[in-house]
């Protein structure tokens, strides 16, 4: 499941910005001049002047700029100015040189905590043709090191002179800014984020079409062709349950792939390297690179209307919002209990006026006075109260404030205030 397209801009970056650091002669220049030209320089500069990699270098078609660094003492201050700069750091040492190695956590690592550069850090052994065959592997090598600097996004070893994952390089790179780690998974505990849960909880809520639980063929399909822009084949969908089904066998029921499923399958795309799957949901749905939906999905509610004038819901709103509350009464009893006002929220917005339904309990169709919650919610909410209310005097018309998410403008309608005396 999940396959992505590239383009022109992930996420809001319009371009990455890559610095070279690393200790003199670990071969920082050659692996530039190499992933530009396909080929090896046989006597690289000491410093190259910015290199850019067009857009369709990579499938994500976001070009990319990478700075060369001199690591000279006198060079310091400047070596500092361009790490402040990145997006990301590729961190070199030669696969040939054990010191190297080892200033990576002696020097270069608490260097870049010390000048508070919060980026991505993709270590690079180079000369990988030079390398020892008795050497400990990369893995052996890397682990405590990427244990006590967290920042160290992945690793990788290359050869400009046989050009050996020279282009993966950068291209691990540009990932580690167009598709972070960070805000999906906790490395530490190998879990999924609580912010990323709740956003993939309320993506496949929205999925769920018939509200079963779990994700049927059609809308597994469904969700494909959304954020993937392509269908799935029967024996694909096959395939991806039966994955889910041997990890977690609680991941996939008669009806299709549950809840418990739906976040395994993400946990496991982040754990094989795949972020761009999970971000791709992500993006299609809303959110931007904090997990929190895009500032332009949640439009604020603004009515001009005189002194003697109120708000009031237009019928259409009104049959809407009954028609919302009738869904989630399950037991039928006239009334939405804690539970069901959970889950009437669960595809809801982050905001702090939910809060205020965890101290009132049940809550009935011809409910509680409006100051309830108006004075608690953001008036982008609407809260349930249909029927007449002592507040507003003769009136008669049934209102409603805070119970889903409606859009605005079909909903309101401008009325004479019942209750002024004009």
């Amino acid at each position: 499941m999940g396959s992505t397209g590239g383009s022109g801009s992930i996420g809001g970056a319009t371009n990455v910005r890559v610095v070279v650091i690393g200790d003199s002669g670990t071969g920082k220049s050659s692996l530039i001049v190499s992933v530009a030209t396909d080929s090896f320089p046989e006597r690289a500069p000491p410093l190259l002047p910015p290199t850019r990699l067009p857009p369709d270098f990579y499938p994500d078609r976001v070009p990319l700029t990478i700075i060369d660094t001199s690591s000279r003492p006198e060079d310091r201050n400047k070596l500092g100015a361009e790490c402040k700069k990145a997006d990301a750091i590729i961190l070199t040492y030669a696969c040939d040189q054990p010191i190297t190695l080892e200033r990576l956590s002696s020097y270069w690592l608490p260097e870049l905590r010390r000048l508070e550069v919060k980026v991505p850090v993709i270590v690079v052994g180079c000369k990988l043709d030079l390398r020892d065959d008795q050497q400990l592997s990369l893995e052996q090598v890397m682990t405590p090191i990427m244990h006590q600097f967290r920042e160290i996004e992945t690793c990788i070893e290359c050869s400009a002179l046989k050009q050996i994952q020279v282009a993966e390089v950068f291209y691990y790179a540009q990932k580690a800014v167009l598709h972070p780690t960070a805000p999906l998974f906790d490395q530490e505990t190998q879990t999924l984020k609580p912010r990323c849960v709740r956003a993939l909880k309320r993506i496949f809520i929205l999925c769920d079409h018939d509200r079963d639980g779990a994700l049927s063929d059609a809308e597994l399909n469904d969700f494909q062709v959304k954020c993937f822009n392509a269908p799935l084949q029967p024996s694909e969908i096959v395939g991806v349950k039966k994955v889910v089904s041997e990890k977690l066998p609680e991941g996939v029921n008669e009806h299709g792939l549950t809840l418990t499923g739906f976040l395994f399958l993400h946990a496991l795309f982040i754990e094989k390297g795949r972020l761009e799957t999970t971000w791709t949901v992500l993006r299609k749905f809303g959110y931007n690179d904090e997990i929190k939906l895009r500032d332009d999905l949640l439009p604020t509610a603004q009515f001009k209307r005189a002194p003697d004038q109120s708000i009031e819901l237009t019928s259409e709103a009104m049959d809407f919002l009954r028609g919302i509350f009738s869904m989630f009464d399950i037991d039928g009893d006239g009334a939405l209990r804690p539970q069901e006002l959970e889950d009437l929220f669960s595809t809801a917005p982050e905001r702090n006026c939910c809060n205020c339904w965890q101290s009132m309990g049940r809550r009935h169709l011809r409910g509680f006075n409006r100051e309830e919650c108006i004075g608690s919610c953001d008036l982008e909410w609407i809260s349930i109260c249909v029927g007449s209310h002592d507040s507003y005097g003769s009136c008669q018309k049934p209102c409603l404030f805070n119970l889903y998410w409606v859009p605005w403008r079909s909903c309101f309608g401008i009325s004479c205030d019942p209750s002024s005396t004009a």
